[in-house]
């Protein structure tokens, strides 16, 4: 039986607000590419707050980090992707870093610490969002060890709010 949460719409002014700081986190105008549509919707869980934009669980703030959800799809064509290979694809589903050896290229530009989505090779879907510890010039040196730190991946507890709350549209 799917968990109830607190569930709100921010004000005009909040919501403004809210999209600017995650703009600026992930270094893209949303904004611009909800044109306007931004009414947020904010779900409180376990988790941390799932907002909603247009219906859709789009972006998670906990604490005072906001990133993007495996779901927003209007903001994965255009990030920056870290692509894995086949045999990582498990590991990485279970919380595991993204370790140099399994990466298979990285498509997009980034600096160190950046938001980034792991993908896997064959299908290019996403199964992991992460934080590069690298900047793109240094990550091409590096032969071992932790590449992008795993934030939150494929059935995970916010793949599981995220699925719950779609599903019960």
């Amino acid at each position: 039986m799917p968990e109830k949460h607190k569930r709100y719409f921010l004000k005009a002014k909040e919501s403004k607000n809210l999209l600017r700081k995650a703009s600026e986190n992930l270094k893209t105008d949303l904004e611009l590419l909800f044109k306007n549509r931004g009414d947020v919707e904010v779900v409180e869980t376990e988790v941390g707050q799932i907002l909603l934009i247009d219906g859709k669980p789009l972006l998670v703030k906990s604490g005072e980090h906001i990133y993007p959800t495996l779901k927003f799809d209007e903001y994965f064509h255009s990030a920056t992707k870290v692509v894995v290979d086949m045999g990582a694809v498990p590991h990485v589903c279970k919380g595991a870093n993204i370790m140099a050896p399994g990466i298979r290229r990285f498509e997009g530009q980034f600096d160190k610490n950046s938001i980034v989505f792991i993908v896997d090779e064959r299908y290019g879907k996403p199964i992991a969002l992460g934080t590069i510890l690298y900047d793109v010039e240094d990550v091409k040196h590096v032969k071992q060890g932790i590449v992008v730190k795993n934030m939150y991946y494929v059935g995970d507890r916010t793949w599981n709010v995220l699925k719950e709350l779609t599903s019960a549209r």
